[in-house]
């Protein structure tokens, strides 16, 4: 409100008003005040219209990702496209006819390992011992597959093998941390079989022939990677000692100071890593 005071021509001042709020300066004439609220109130519902849709729009974008955009959708969907990767992938990506182990030898010696046998994919039944065929029963066998490798030397033998499941990712999430919590993949009671090949330095690669192991619960993948080794001279062991004990430096057993703890791990490794990389592969193929 202006209240400046204005001389009057009879003698007395008078206070003069501001402009009304809606005085329209183009034409000097007031505008009727719901002239100008309707197109205020048309662009006030429109920006709330918007912004429903916007908001509707960022609650549909969460559902459907499963996380707000965290990439939970992409995990579960890599790792049920890496349940068929056991018959979408050749064997020779799964398990190399070579593998190569830089430093992975006692003491940061280089390993080479030669594939003399890969096995039938098949079931599980005969592929472990009772007990830990029990262990792993809550997560379901969907397939096997084994390979069997022989060092440079053709001393040692290993079987690696790849048990893809029927679990979810929760389940795996379990199996795993049962695994690790109980001390399940350390027990010499809880040792994978071999896979012996006929006519070769692992034919009597047998039960009684098992000297060391990994076994590994995957959770971005449904499988199960594990190891076995021994001499290829088919000599017993009485004592199997996993492949973390076998890897301990100053470890003096007739199996650690023959490596079979390195054999054991480094396979497992290389085998799990290129089923890692053939996972990404597949996922990042264009469906």
């Amino acid at each position: 409100m202006d209240l400046t005071p204005v001389p009057a021509t009879a003698g007395r001042p008078f206070v003069r008003f501001a402009r009304p709020e809606h005085y329209d300066d183009r034409t000097t004439r007031l505008r009727p005040v719901g002239a100008r609220l309707r197109p205020r109130a048309a662009a006030a519902a429109a920006c709330l219209v918007l912004g429903l849709g916007l908001i509707g729009g960022a609650a549909t974008g969460t559902l459907l990702t499963d996380g707000g955009g965290d990439g939970t959708v992409t995990a579960q969907s890599a790792y049920r496209d890496a349940a068929q990767l056991w018959h979408a992938v050749p064997v020779d990506r799964l398990f190399p006819p070579t593998l190569n182990g830089e430093g992975a030898g006692p003491g940061g010696a280089d390993r080479t390992w030669t594939r003399i046998g890969v096995a039938p994919d098949s079931g599980c039944r005969q592929a472990f011992d009772p007990l830990l065929a029990k262990a792993l029963r809550p997560a379901g066998c969907r397939r096997l597959l084994r390979a069997t490798y022989t060092d440079a030397t053709q001393s040692n033998v290993t079987t690696v093998g790849l048990m893809f499941t029927s679990a979810d990712a929760e389940a795996s999430q379990a199996l795993r941390t049962r695994f690790t919590e109980e001390g399940l993949d350390r027990r010499a009671d809880l040792v994978p079989r071999p896979y012996a090949v006929p006519g070769t330095a692992a034919a009597h690669f047998g039960d009684a022939q098992r000297a060391s192991w990994s076994l590994h619960v995957l959770t971005d993948a449904p499988v199960v990677v594990y190891a076995v080794s021994g001499f290829a001279d088919g000599r017993t062991v009485a004592e199997p000692e996993p492949a973390a004990d076998a890897m301990k430096p100053g470890a003096t057993t007739a199996v650690a100071q023959a490596g079979l703890g390195h054999e054991a791990q480094g396979i497992a490794d290389r085998v799990e890593r290129g089923l890692r990389k053939a996972a990404q592969k597949s996922t990042e193929q264009p469906s």
